[in-house]
């Protein structure tokens, strides 16, 4: 479980009501990877996180191929355009190698760090998710699957 400071973090980013989405099921109890997982601190004050989980996509065939799930990166409200949630990516992608990675988000935005939905057309999610916004990067399998807890 995230700390409480980056808990109220993620409140302020995303609301309270946050834990519904599907990104929170496909993660289940996983506790954020620390070697992936990165927060910027200003003055002693947390203003920005990013969270990255082990996850696995149960391919239809029956194999379990391992993930990082990227997210939330969540920024203070009041700090938000200032290049934080960029620096925190490249961060976790200097930091993660090759691993292969997927995130659900604004492909507009995690496009410039080589997130795309070229891959996950057949993968299925425990909730809903826009299809576009399904994205991956890295050696990601192309193959008929549903996203679940590693």
């Amino acid at each position: 479980m995230p700390s409480p400071a980056i808990e109220a973090l993620l409140d302020r980013a995303f609301g309270a009501d946050r834990r519904r989405r599907t990104a929170y099921a496909i993660r289940g109890d996983a506790a954020p990877l620390p070697t992936l997982s990165f927060a910027v601190i200003d003055a002693g004050v947390l203003i920005a996180a990013l969270l990255a989980f082990p996850i696995a996509l149960a391919v239809d065939d029956g194999e379990r191929v391992p993930l990082v799930m990227v997210g939330p990166v969540a920024v203070a409200p009041e700090r938000q355009s200032e290049g934080h949630g960029a620096a925190l990516m490249h961060t976790l992608l200097a930091a993660a190698g090759d691993a292969p990675l997927m995130l659900i988000g604004d492909p507009e935005y995690y496009g410039r760090f080589g997130f795309t939905a070229a891959r996950t057309g057949q993968w299925r999610a425990p909730g809903p998710v826009e299809r576009h916004r399904l994205l991956a990067r890295g050696p990601v399998p192309d193959q008929a699957g549903m996203l679940g807890p590693a």
